[in-house]
């Protein structure tokens, strides 16, 4: 397979961490974008990357802000010249019953996981479109099909990746640029920790991570449009 550019938006932990490394690992060479507002925790998973070969390089960038959106568009074509893969992972959890959630903090929470879908998004895709080739993924959750107590502002943002990516989808179909939405359930990172939730009881990283892969290397004739993870116990 030859050396794709992708690009990993909320690369410092968690799943985006273990995408940059699931891309490493399986594609010489690979040309990895790390994405991320915290910049120290980009330049370990890029150095555990380029460990497994890959070239990588760090755009520490807040993507919720349209002015540095651009500025790091602009930084990783000089330093790529495109972006073949994107994946759009960055976003924030947060919970609180409906009458109390804050109207900043909801905002924050929109804008962490869905503004930033739309923005790097857009910033991206043209090219794409004009290369008659690319990837898309958004990084939805099961909060983006199903409403659960507590979540009005977490369902809110991840129900609206849902719409984005379906908008999309129908938009490029025939054009070459592939869509897919994912929808993991409870999957473990630093944000699970000091929870009291058993990690046996929570998916891996790195098994989202491989169903992003799985789905990147079928055939250019074949699209999975959604694919949803949960845990084997159930949801957490």
């Amino acid at each position: 397979m030859k050396s794709p550019v992708v690009l990993i938006t909320g690369a410092s932990q968690g799943i985006g961490a273990a995408l940059a490394e699931e891309f490493a690992r399986e594609i010489k060479g690979v040309k990895l974008a790390l994405v991320a507002r915290n910049e120290r925790n980009l330049a370990a998973v890029a150095k555990t990357c380029a460990r497994r070969g890959a070239k990588a390089g760090i755009f520490g960038c807040d993507v919720a802000d349209e002015a540095a959106v651009a500025a790091m568009a602009a930084a990783v074509t000089k330093r790529f010249g495109r972006v073949d893969v994107l994946i759009n992972n960055a976003g924030v959890f947060a919970g609180a019953p409906f009458a109390e959630t804050k109207v900043a903090e909801f905002d924050r929470i929109v804008a962490a996981n869905l503004r930033s879908a739309f923005l790097v998004t857009q910033a991206f895709v043209p090219a794409m479109l004009a290369r008659k080739h690319g990837d898309v993924f958004f990084m939805s959750s099961i909060a983006g099909l199903d409403a659960y107590p507590n979540g009005a502002a977490y369902c809110a943002a991840k129900f609206g990746v849902t719409g984005l990516a379906k908008v999309l989808r129908a938009e490029t179909k025939g054009t070459g640029v592939r869509v897919c939405c994912v929808y993991p359930g409870a999957t473990w990172s630093p944000s699970w920790s000091g929870s009291g939730v058993p990690e046996a009881r929570i998916m891996p990283a790195a098994d989202v991570a491989r169903a992003f892969y799985d789905v990147y290397r079928l055939s250019r004739r074949t699209v999975v449009e959604e694919i949803v993870l949960r845990p084997e116990q159930g949801d957490v």
